[in-house]
């Protein structure tokens, strides 16, 4: 999958679209001014960006997402775990619980979880 990066800004109009899909993109201008205070030629700008890196599409005027926002945060995460820990979950769990224990339910749910992906 292709790593996408996207800053705060443009985590919140991704947010946007993918709250609201799909959307005449003059109602994701409107959005955007309520929201994020932004003019139109801000959206517009900030929707052809995310447009070339193949996260939405605006087809007549329609504005789409060509990846989930499931899909999106799997490729965030599967990302994060290759840089900052050589590709290994099992050094991300250690260090993330390092400090702090997981709960019953969280390794039950971290088991089934186990359990479903058994190659």
């Amino acid at each position: 999958m292709t790593q996408y990066r996207l800053g705060e800004v443009e985590s919140d109009f991704a947010s946007l679209i993918w709250d609201n899909e799909p959307l005449p993109s003059s109602r994701l201008v409107e959005l955007c001014r309520e929201r994020l205070d932004w003019k139109k030629s801000t959206t517009y700008t900030v929707l052809r960006r995310l447009c070339q890196k193949g996260i939405f599409q605006n087809e007549g005027g329609v504005v789409t997402a060509r990846i989930s926002r499931e899909e999106f945060d799997e490729g965030q995460s599967r990302a994060f775990v290759d840089q900052a820990f050589d590709g290994s979950l099992p050094k991300f769990l250690a260090a993330f619980t390092s400090r702090q224990k997981l709960s019953a339910e969280e390794v039950e749910q971290l088991q089934r979880l186990i359990d479903q992906n058994r190659e």
